[in-house]
């Protein structure tokens, strides 16, 4: 038997964030947008994780999946937390982090380390104020609350990309 990307389930309600607290609205989101992310993969086989689909873009739901690992890492683990890490697949030197070099027969595994990376940043931001700062690779400072609201907008603009992906796919929308 063939492996497909497993079904998630959600553990963001987006109904019960209308008032909620700022961090825990804020985590609510991002996981809603991670799980959505997971959502346009569920139940598709190694090969079509890894079609592009939509001409002339060479745009995959496993490279988006991987890119979101990088852009993860870079703003929850380095630039935030510090850590000393090196890349999950490639990282912002190569332009494309996590975009290209994108395997079927990598498929399960990329998506084990996407979940992991997740864990691991939510981790990195645990127990930290939304007003801690750090100061950017460009000199700038930023806050975490900084973080979070650019993560949801990342997952925001390619989830879209994700929707016509699937769709082209296999013609699930929703």
């Amino acid at each position: 038997m063939t492996w497909k990307a497993p079904s998630v389930r959600r553990t963001a309600q987006l109904g019960d964030l209308g008032t909620a607290a700022e961090r825990h609205m804020l985590e609510g989101w991002l996981n809603w947008h991670r799980e959505t992310l997971l959502a346009k993969c569920a139940g598709l086989e190694p090969d079509q994780l890894s079609r592009a689909t939509v001409e002339p873009s060479d745009l995959t739901l496993l490279g988006l999946v991987r890119h979101m690992a990088e852009v993860e890492r870079w703003w929850f683990r380095r630039s935030f937390g510090g850590e000393t890490v090196g890349d999950v697949f490639t990282g912002p030197s190569d332009g494309n982090e996590g975009l290209d070099g994108v395997r079927a027969a990598d498929a399960e595994r990329d998506i084990g380390v996407f979940q992991a990376e997740v864990t691991a940043c939510d981790a990195a931001a645990a127990g930290h104020d939304l007003d801690e700062t750090f100061v950017s690779s460009r000199g700038t400072v930023l806050s975490l609350r900084w973080v979070y609201v650019l993560m949801i907008q990342e997952y925001a603009r390619h989830n879209g990309h994700a929707d016509f992906l699937r769709e082209r796919t296999d013609g699930a929308t929703g």
